[in-house]
């Protein structure tokens, strides 16, 4: 259990599935002796900006996590943003600094890199196709950017939110090749759906895998189930795949590398954590 003096995260969003955080965090804490908790706070969409200023004034809250609907409205709220969420739009973590300034990151996209490497996926010096350019999608491009990424392409239905994308990441990275406008993953090293295409049994595939090359590593941020009929017919054709929960263990590292709590490794967060996906 937490002290007097331990640091407080405040986990906030608004839906009960996006409080399952602290039962994997929490018995990590416990585990290692590490005086802090992550403590689920409600809050609505109307009340987030007025309230989120005034929890940092209590003493002991040392961070924050951000869920929805809450990741874009936060950028407004910190004082900086990293490379990561100015790319993203959107911010999932919040560190009060020791000069009470507060840091806003994004690791959305983190996990999902993380994963991938962790499986043998070599990201620098790739080509990755990213379906989805919603916050998931801008998030992992902005990651797979970071990690050295030589060309990325993107697509998303509404082809506005691509094109945004694409020009932040020019922005940013001026040596990265940027493509929009196709979904067609021939080609391409990594290939990742980040759409929710994938959630109900009758939707369509995001793409066609009839042209996902066997050499493709393909990853999935669809959780609702393990393998989605995207990743069986990736793994069908001989292609190394990330499911989707493996981006959120992964993503969960990070978070505690940013907030100073050392680090992890997903199978050790697994083993103590109260909760499955």
């Amino acid at each position: 259990m937490i002290s007097g003096r331990g640091k407080v995260i405040a986990h906030l969003g608004y839906t009960t599935e996006s409080f399952k955080a602290p039962m994997i965090y929490n018995p990590w804490f416990e585990t290692n002796g590490i005086d802090a908790a992550v403590v689920p706070l409600g809050v609505t969409a109307a009340d987030f900006a007025a309230l989120f200023p005034a929890l940092f004034r209590i003493t002991t809250l040392h961070g924050a996590l951000i869920t929805m609907p809450h990741k874009v409205a936060v950028t407004a709220l910190v004082d900086e943003l990293t490379t990561n969420a100015r790319i993203a739009g959107s911010c999932n973590a919040v560190l009060k600094r020791p000069d009470g300034s507060l840091l806003g990151d994004m690791f959305d996209g983190d996990g999902f890199v993380r994963g991938a490497i962790r499986k043998g996926c070599v990201v620098r010096g790739a080509a990755a196709l990213v379906v989805g350019s919603g916050g998931v999608g801008s998030a992992i491009a902005a990651s797979l950017a970071a990690a050295g990424l030589r060309a990325i392409g993107l697509f998303d239905v509404n082809a506005a939110s691509a094109e945004a994308l694409a020009a932040r990441l020019r922005g940013h990275y001026p040596s990265l090749r940027v493509g929009t406008g196709s979904a067609d993953p021939a080609g391409w090293d990594i290939v990742v759906n980040a759409t929710p295409l994938g959630m109900r049994a009758d939707d369509p595939l995001p793409l066609n895998p009839d042209r996902i090359g066997p050499g493709t590593f393909v990853g999935e941020v669809v959780m609702k189930e393990e393998f989605t009929p995207l990743l069986r017919a990736a793994r069908a054709k001989g292609c190394r795949v990330q499911v989707g929960t493996d981006m959120l263990f992964e993503m969960i590292p990070a978070y505690l590398e940013f907030f100073g709590f050392g680090s992890a490794t997903p199978d050790q967060l697994r083993a103590v954590a109260r909760i499955t996906y």
